[in-house]
């Protein structure tokens, strides 16, 4: 397999992401330990349910970005529900340390596979659960602008 000729649309996501994954290690115990687990408002996750939710993506994306790079044309984006994967992984009760672990290590993953991705493969067609018609770049940086969003409402500044 031939790695990919980066697009400068991937190239910066790969940065953005790296950056990502180099500071959250760092960064979250800055944060006081039950920061973490209070809710703002009923109904709305804690930090670590959020962090959670993006262990979810990484997983949901890590599968789509390897997936759509060999199943028939064009690849199909199959929703998930997000509120009911947070509750069934539990993440509010989960040991802080590991969900950062385990966040860290699937981005890592992702970070791999989209380096190497063939550059013929950036454009390959992807339907999103709106049926909009995208390309593997573009849910490739999808996913980075869902993390930064994410980040944003862990750490707010």
């Amino acid at each position: 397999m031939q790695d990919s000729l980066l697009t400068p649309g991937v190239a910066t996501t790969i940065t953005r992401l790296t950056s990502r994954v180099l500071e959250l290690p760092a960064r979250y115990r800055d944060l006081e330990p039950e920061t973490w687990t209070q809710k703002p408002a009923p109904g709305k996750w804690s930090k670590q349910e959020i962090l959670g939710h993006l262990v979810d993506s990484a997983i949901n994306n890590l599968k789509r970005f390897t997936e759509s790079q060999h199943l028939p044309q064009p690849y199909t984006v199959i929703p998930y529900k997000q509120d009911e994967q947070v509750l069934a992984n539990q993440y509010q009760q989960l040991p802080l340390d590991h969900l950062v672990q385990l966040w860290a290590a699937l981005n890592q993953q992702i970070l791999y596979v989209i380096t190497h991705v063939p550059t013929e493969k950036l454009s390959y067609t992807i339907i999103t659960p709106s049926g909009e018609s995208r390309t593997l770049g573009w849910l490739i940086g999808d996913y980075a602008d869902h993390l930064d969003h994410h980040w944003k409402q862990i750490f707010p500044s």
